[in-house]
């Protein structure tokens, strides 16, 4: 049977619990196409941040 050699410390064990509060991604409604997305991220539909033309709008296929 497998054994550790030595005793995990309570800041390690914290560490590795941190992750279990971690929450799921919050999303928000872009202003102008009403499309969900990310905080500060680019919107890829119509190619905006900020209120600044960024990236090539996306055409529909």
């Amino acid at each position: 049977m497998a054994v550790p050699k030595r005793k995990t410390s309570r800041m390690k064990r914290g560490f590795r619990r941190s992750a279990d509060a971690l929450k799921q991604p919050s999303y928000v409604e872009d202003k102008d196409s009403g499309e969900l997305r990310r905080p500060h991220h680019i919107d890829l539909k119509s190619g905006m941040y900020g209120g600044k033309q960024v990236l090539e709008p996306k055409s529909e296929a």
